[in-house]
């Protein structure tokens, strides 16, 4: 089995365990994957951050004295996805998290990696989703294009793609 098969079986039965509603992880997950790239390796990201495979840091317990493979990078990935969603759950209402379409969900997760889920619940996109102002809220993540500073191409690309995924109701 190659290691899509791998993945996708580890995480289906991982979040199967834990319903439906976890549904978001697998888009999620190719949402990000695409955007971090894949280096089994530690590295410094672009603004100096100790990383390793799909973006992982310290903060996600990953062991930097280790090579990961592609598979155990894109398993720890799915696993590591639903700590930026909790946040999540508490910031958005009840009636807006539960209603969440799953491509805007992985959105929301998607952002919340890249620029931690604190940073999600104190923007204007959480209060925009709160206030019902769907699209004002999608169009809101092209404001998250920086990094140390500054405005990067990568970040730039990432946040339409997100914006993308967010306006859509599927």
């Amino acid at each position: 089995m190659n290691w899509m098969g791998r993945f996708f079986g580890g995480v289906s039965d991982h979040f199967g365990r834990h319903g439906s509603k976890y549904a978001w992880v697998t888009v999620a997950v190719t949402l990000v994957a695409g955007f971090e790239g894949y280096v089994g390796h530690p590295y410094r990201d672009s603004v100096g951050v100790e990383t390793i495979c799909y973006g992982q840091t310290a903060s996600d317990h990953a062991d930097f004295s280790k090579i990961y493979t592609k598979s155990e990078c894109m398993e720890m990935l799915g696993k590591d996805l639903p700590k930026y969603d909790a946040p999540l759950q508490r910031c958005l209402l009840p009636a807006v998290y539960d209603n969440l379409p799953l491509h805007r969900h992985a959105a929301l997760v998607s952002l919340a990696y890249n620029i931690g889920a604190a940073g999600v619940c104190r923007s204007s996109i959480v209060r925009y989703l709160n206030a019902g102002q769907v699209t004002r809220a999608c169009n809101a993540f092209l404001l998250y294009d920086r990094a140390g500073g500054r405005v990067l191409a990568g970040l730039v690309r990432r946040r339409k793609a997100e914006r993308a995924w967010c306006l859509r109701s599927d």
